[in-house]
């Protein structure tokens, strides 16, 4: 989730009942680490534990020296990424291209979790493409060097996040370690979260793509585990001092030209699918100063015409 997942953001989520909240992932080379946007992922000023940080890269002792570095500056996990499926990240044969090579795997888990006094986590997929699924022999990979949980995104890399998530390939996992595993992909409402922990068995479940502009999904979800009933959506009522805030956390967060961007990306997430959504993000795009951004807002939430519309495919 890089590029969502900062700060402003994990403890919106964290307020709306996520239990853990990992930072975007950061990368292992230590020439990256005093660049801005490397400091600002890799900070956790005023955010509760455990605080939870995911690094990248192929080399075992950059890796560990990086977990090490992380846990310096406030980590107290450290997550293995094993699970990107971006280009510009498997192309030198990070994320999820790793998963072709599980004896570098073995020797990347082995150093971190020596490296590092606090739990290692991995974050992987289900293999290279679907003819070669290998999550399970990683796993147990994992489990021998020490990890402490897994998760496991229900695609290949080779899939993306194109198709539908499966959770065979999970549950497979479930069964062939001891360690929490834990279910991740397609989880985007009450059901869906009930169905990925039924079918794959998982002690736990991962929100990604889901939450962007519905960080209340975590209520929702953890509601309707305990007690099998559905929480009603937000009224606007309730969701725009949400979002208002968070823009304005996003602006302190990066600063005022810096977080024109950012919150340009999660108020178009907040529109998503919402009435006027699509005009009032072209506009809002086009805004340069954060009293433009935070004018547009309230003005989106006192549309009677929005608001109406809202009411009306609410009933």
């Amino acid at each position: 989730m890089a590029g969502v997942t900062d700060r402003p953001f994990r403890q919106l989520c964290r307020v709306w009942g996520a239990g853990l909240a990992f930072s975007e992932m950061v990368s292992a080379q230590p020439e990256l680490r005093r660049s801005r946007k490397s400091k600002l992922r890799t900070d956790h000023q005023g955010e509760s534990g455990p605080r939870a940080v995911q690094i990248v890269g192929t080399d075992p002792d950059m890796m560990a020296d990086a977990a090490r570095y992380n846990v310096a500056r406030g980590a107290q996990i450290i997550d293995i990424n094993m699970g990107c499926p971006a280009k510009k990240v498997c192309k030198v044969n990070a994320g999820s291209a790793l998963m072709a090579e599980p004896r570098l795997v073995r020797r990347i888990l082995a150093a971190v979790v020596a490296a590092v006094p606090v739990p290692v986590t991995l974050k992987s997929r289900t293999g290279v493409d679907p003819d070669h699924r290998n999550a399970v022999e990683i796993a147990r990979i994992a489990e021998g060097e020490g990890v402490a949980a897994v998760t496991v995104h229900g695609r290949t890399r080779a899939c993306g996040y194109r198709g539908d998530a499966e959770y065979q390939t999970v549950a497979a996992v479930k069964q062939a370690v001891s360690i929490p595993v834990v279910v991740n992909g397609d989880i985007t409402s009450p059901q869906t979260a009930a169905r990925a922990l039924q079918a794959s068995g998982a002690d736990a479940l991962m929100v990604g793509r889901g939450a962007q502009g519905r960080p209340w999904l975590f209520t929702q979800i953890g509601y309707y585990l305990v007690t099998g009933r559905h929480l009603p959506e937000p009224e606007p009522g309730d969701i725009y001092p949400l979002v208002l805030a968070h823009i304005g956390d996003i602006h302190q967060f990066y600063g005022p030209v810096g977080g024109l961007g950012i919150a340009r990306k999660h108020f178009g997430w907040y529109l998503a699918g919402r009435p006027g959504g699509a005009e009032y993000r072209r506009k809002f795009n086009e805004l340069k100063s954060v009293g433009e951004q935070l004018v547009a807002i309230e003005r989106y939430f006192s549309d009677d015409g929005v608001m109406a519309e809202w009411g009306r495919r609410a009933a």
